[in-house]
């Protein structure tokens, strides 16, 4: 058989498109199929999440039931990761079903060796406290030109790729009004 260029490239773009067409639905009612079987996942609550391990954004969907999370899978129609799921990603359910996971606040006191539990109302207001007194400290409202600036080189933030779009937008907000010019992201670091 004889196959000229522009041939093979006529047959390549046709299987290419037959393929693309052909494929479209197929994953959606695959998991449709697999999802009827699971009684778990049946009579929980479904929502959408993403995931917050790295600045991707991957689609996830959480089964809860009874205030437990009883399963999580990859959302097909999610446009980043179509239904697929990384090895980490897999394993998110155990952020919120672990043990060992710390729920209360713990304060080691300067050169101490010891952590002890303390409540959240005196956690949160020791932080204040002392960002307080940071950003006093640093905050510089006046440049050496006499130029007011209200900026703060005390403080400095480190942003995650955990926080969704409304978090950071929070986040930002409330960096800004402290008047912290050092923020950076993970991401970029």
């Amino acid at each position: 058989m004889n196959v000229t260029r522009r041939d093979f490239l006529k047959i390549s773009g046709v299987t290419v498109s037959g393929a693309a067409i052909g494929g479209l639905g197929l994953r959606g009612t695959a998991m449709a199929g697999a999802r009827q079987g699971n009684t778990a996942v049946k009579y929980a609550k479904e929502s959408t999440t993403i995931c917050p391990f790295c600045a991707v954004g991957c689609g996830i969907i959480v089964h809860a039931h009874g205030g437990k999370v009883v399963n999580m899978e990859g959302d097909p129609d999610h446009p980043i990761n179509e239904g697929t799921l990384c090895s980490k990603a897999q394993a998110l359910r155990q952020v919120s079903e672990n043990p060992y996971r710390i729920t209360k606040p713990l304060y080691r006191a300067p050169r101490s060796s010891e952590w002890k539990e303390v409540t959240w109302d005196w956690a949160y207001s020791e932080i204040a406290k002392r960002v307080k007194k940071s950003r006093d400290a640093g905050f510089t409202k006046v440049n050496s030109k006499g130029q007011v600036v209200n900026r703060n080189d005390g403080i400095a933030h480190v942003g995650s790729a955990a926080l969704d779009n409304e978090e950071c937008y929070l986040l930002q907000k409330w960096l800004r009004a402290l008047g912290l010019v050092y923020i950076e992201h993970q991401a970029r670091i």
